[in-house]
């Protein structure tokens, strides 16, 4: 279809052409003295059966062509396009009024040349800044609405945050799977497309390990979009001035107002920095774990020695690991620990004990 369209496009061009054209060559030519082939239907089918025979050399180069800028700009986020456009179309309007100011100047040279000048510069300058000024203008626009709207806005605020971004790390994990199906978490599932390429990446690594975890990634995608009773949607753009993925995942995020999900402690600490909202899985698994205070009385079991001298380790049933101070002796065996220090963090949390043989003996 397109192709077709491309034809015609040179059919039209061609007959407009052969209209404008061929009377001043067939001047020169000295065959304006023959009236059938100087008149405007005859120009104009000449000139169209001129580029028509055009097309069946130039119009693969123009499909692809096309095709290929179709592609690009479908990557290109919305904002990008809409604030380029703007600032495309206010250089344009710029230009177009300083060239009509120089009108009033009767300069041949001038009044030719420097339009064109400057509806190229202006044009170039208005795209540039709409671009590259478009998050400090979307952040104008959000601070304006909502000195005039807060209350809206209160309101408004669960609905722009129910954009759920998912990471790489936090689709590898798998957990994301489970907690969707019992439905606490809400919202629409963004997957961006830059995290499906780096999944697919480590899914055709070589080294095993990797590979196994970029397949395990997928079949947890494939799960949440086709069992689970959520919204699913793949956005298609990219950052392509960006290079880690971890930053275009902050950039999504801040674009959209949306929710990142992950379970990556940096970028946690990275999105708390940019002021993003972020979900981190390791924090809700914290959460719904058993509370543990000091002094309170475990039994364990007892595996390994820990880094410092004479520490053993253990761990509880939800995967806790619990340092037993002077625990190395009891490798291998049952013991009965008193709590002394519980460490919480968004990277795990940890129990700190002591025997409780020990302090009998204290």
């Amino acid at each position: 279809m397109l192709k077709r369209i491309v034809q015609v496009c040179f059919l039209i061009i061609g007959g407009t052409l052969g209209i404008l054209l061929l009377p001043a060559l067939f001047q020169i030519l000295h065959m304006s003295e023959f009236p059938l082939i100087t008149n405007s239907y005859v120009t104009a089918i000449i000139g169209a059966i001129i580029f028509y025979l055009i097309t069946f050399w130039a119009v693969d180069y123009v499909f692809n062509f096309i095709k290929w800028a179709e592609d690009s700009l479908v990557k290109v986020p919305v904002t990008d396009v809409l604030f380029g456009s703007v600032g495309l179309i206010f250089g344009l309007l710029v230009a177009f009024l300083i060239g009509f100011a120089l009108n009033a100047v009767k300069v041949p040279i001038l009044n030719a040349v420097v339009p064109i000048l400057l509806t190229l510069l202006f044009g170039y300058l208005g795209f540039q800044v709409g671009f590259k000024k478009r998050d400090e203008l979307l952040s104008l626009f959000s601070k304006s609405s909502s000195k005039r709207k807060n209350h809206e806005e209160e309101n408004e605020k669960p609905a722009r945050q129910s954009l759920k971004i998912l990471d790489t790390s936090v689709i590898i994990d798998g957990r994301i799977a489970d907690i969707c199906q019992t439905g606490f978490l809400e919202g629409t599932i963004v997957i961006p497309q830059f995290v499906l390429e780096e999944l697919q990446h480590i899914a055709d690594s070589s080294d095993v390990l990797k590979r196994n975890r970029g397949r395990r990634g997928l079949d947890i995608l494939n799960r949440i979009q086709k069992e689970l009773a959520v919204k699913v949607e793949i956005y298609e753009g990219d950052f392509e001035e960006i290079q880690e993925v971890d930053s275009k995942l902050v950039k999504l995020a801040k674009l959209t107002n949306g929710i990142l999900v992950t379970n990556d402690f940096n970028l946690n600490k990275v999105c708390e920095l940019q002021n993003v909202f972020v979900l981190n899985i390791n924090d809700l698994a914290n959460a719904v774990k058993p509370v543990v205070l000091p002094g309170e009385e475990l039994t364990v079991h007892v595996i390994k020695d820990g880094k410092e001298y004479h520490q053993g380790v253990a761990y509880l049933d939800d995967g806790t690991m619990i340092v037993v101070e002077e625990g190395r002796e009891y490798i291998g065996k049952r013991i009965d620990v008193l709590v002394t220090s519980v460490l919480q963090t968004s990277a795990g949390r940890m129990i700190f004990a002591k025997p409780k043989l020990l302090e009998k003996a204290l």
